[in-house]
């Protein structure tokens, strides 16, 4: 008796018709990955992010900012990785007129991971790696527990950021700047 060791191979659609359960789905080397579903603090720091920078990216028609449910295929083992925020440069969308329908094809320019509690250093870590061999040009590792963002433009942080510092969107995003302590202030209402 032979057992077959064959991975399932995953459409577009099939995965896409997952996260309706309130989960989000990367596939990594063929197989289905739950990132779950995230604290409130995770999802405030996100929305924050997301909108000042999607403000930004329209306003100086620099491109698209996606939230978590964008999953973006790799070509390193058809892997689709769905960063907490994502920016795409308006260079990479020529030709289109609206977004596809489905994952798009390749990495977004900036990618933002937001640690969870479930993370770990080794995953985060290979999705950092994984995004740099897929022409990702800079990555910002936001650590809400301990209020310091970690900046990379390789596989290797470059950057540490305290709350007096600012993100800064550089060549990737330019004009784009954003005191990292507005990720981690305290409610005052």
């Amino acid at each position: 008796m032979t057992l077959s060791t064959e991975k399932k191979v995953w459409t577009d659609e099939e995965l896409m018709s997952l996260s309706k359960d309130g989960h989000r789905y990367e596939l990594v080397d063929g197989e289905l990955i739950d990132a779950g579903s995230s604290g409130m603090e995770h999802g405030v720091i996100s929305s924050l992010l997301s909108g000042l920078l999607a403000i930004h990216v329209r306003q100086h028609k620099l491109g698209i900012v996606c939230d978590s449910s964008t999953a973006f295929t790799l070509r390193s083992g058809n892997n689709k990785r769905s960063p907490d925020v994502s920016f795409v440069a308006k260079e990479r969308l020529k030709g289109l007129k609206r977004p596809p329908r489905g994952f798009f094809q390749g990495s977004p320019d900036l990618a933002v991971e937001i640690l969870s509690p479930s993370n770990t250093v080794e995953e985060v870590h290979d999705k950092i790696v994984e995004y740099f061999e897929n022409d990702t040009r800079l990555v910002w590792v936001i650590h809400p527990d301990e209020k310091y963002v970690l900046v990379y433009h390789s596989p290797e942080p470059e950057g540490f950021l305290r709350p007096q510092d600012s993100l800064d969107g550089e060549a990737i995003v330019p004009g784009f700047l954003m005191p990292v302590s507005d990720l981690f202030e305290e409610w005052d209402f």
